[in-house]
């Protein structure tokens, strides 16, 4: 259990160590060991903070769309149905922002062909690359997904989603933006993403290794690879929610995906008001003093909760008594038809 007198800064990052990797590789070698190391870690540090690398945005579709949310999509949709995942990063912390000593980050490095050398070891990639199903059924095994306690942290993560669920189901995704939230609520019920929260707090739109510049925050690791990505991410969170949240986080930011909203809203223009509801407490983060009355103002965006998703479209957890086992339930169960 985290320490309940535990201050904001510093986050509870151990130092490294010769007995501690801060971010470990993973490859198709030693993917169940790594998964069960999560699995036993997932129920004190609920908060997953994740970043994806992929080839990039490489199709732009044609004709006429719904509107900029709709083009989006599809644009999303194309590039991630055409290409091939190359890395995936995940930390873990809690709400206090502590991390377990056994890591800080995992670096999942799949399967992937490529001639261009980008500081990436693409012919170990290709040898030994973890398969994308192995993956994907580990990690709905894993305790991390279709799980209310747990809460992902990203940034500007729609691409990042979309290879996920692709990874989970095995499937295109859907051909609707609206089937494809659907499809993210019930593997991620409760998600936040950085750069939309940034957008609204300051009409910022700079990346992720600018804003960490901004907060002053120290990365460890290569940037522009899955693991270093996915640790800054959770550290500038929480170090946003600090500065301008009081130490707490708005729940009219939850399920908001930049550049999509959510299956309701459009892409984002205005910036949301000062909810209703609670606040949720962040209980280690303390605001930064300069920053702890930052006002903000503008028009109230909606929450992520679907009411017409019914609990049962969920895959019940009891199917995955045994997570290393290749079981039978399978991922097409929890398809939108």
């Amino acid at each position: 259990m985290a320490n309940p007198q535990s201050t904001y800064p510093p986050l509870g990052i151990p130092i490294p160590n010769a007995q501690i990797t801060p971010i470990r590789d993973v490859w198709a070698q030693n993917l169940e060991q790594e998964f069960l190391l999560i699995m036993d870690l997932i129920d004190r540090y609920p908060i997953v903070s994740m970043d994806t690398e992929f080839p990039g945005v490489v199709a732009r579709p044609m004709g006429v769309f719904k509107s900029s949310a709709d083009y989006h999509y599809q644009t999303l949709r194309t590039n991630v149905d055409s290409l091939k995942i190359i890395q995936i990063g995940i930390s873990l912390c809690d709400w206090e922002g502590n991390f377990p000593s056994e890591a800080l980050a995992w670096q999942f490095n799949f399967q992937f062909s490529l001639q261009d050398d980008i500081g990436i070891d693409f012919k170990k990639h290709q040898e030994f690359g973890i398969r994308p199903v192995d993956f994907g059924e580990l990690l709905i095994a894993s305790g991390l997904v279709l799980l209310e306690e747990v809460t992902w942290i990203t940034f500007h993560s729609g691409y990042d989603f979309g290879y996920l669920l692709k990874v989970m189901t095995q499937c295109p995704l859907p051909s609707e933006y609206e089937d494809f939230y659907k499809l993210l609520c019930i593997y991620f019920p409760n998600t936040y993403d950085i750069k939309y929260i940034m957008k609204a707090i300051t009409n910022t739109q700079k990346g992720l290794q600018d804003i960490a510049d901004d907060f002053q925050i120290t990365r460890i690791g290569p940037q522009h690879q899955a693991g270093s990505d996915s640790l800054l991410t959770a550290q500038t969170f929480f170090e946003m929610c600090a500065r301008y949240y009081d130490g707490k986080i708005d729940p009219n930011m939850l399920g908001q995906l930049y550049g999509l909203g959510t299956a309701n809203s459009s892409l984002l223009m205005n910036t949301p008001s000062t909810p209703k509801t609670q606040f949720r407490d962040l209980p280690g983060i303390h605001p930064s003093p300069t920053m702890a009355n930052t006002a903000i103002s503008g028009s109230q965006m909606p929450s992520s909760h679907n009411p017409n998703l019914p609990p049962s479209s969920a895959t019940p957890m009891s199917a995955f008594t045994n997570p290393l086992l290749r079981y039978t339930h399978r991922v097409s169960d929890t398809r939108i038809s």
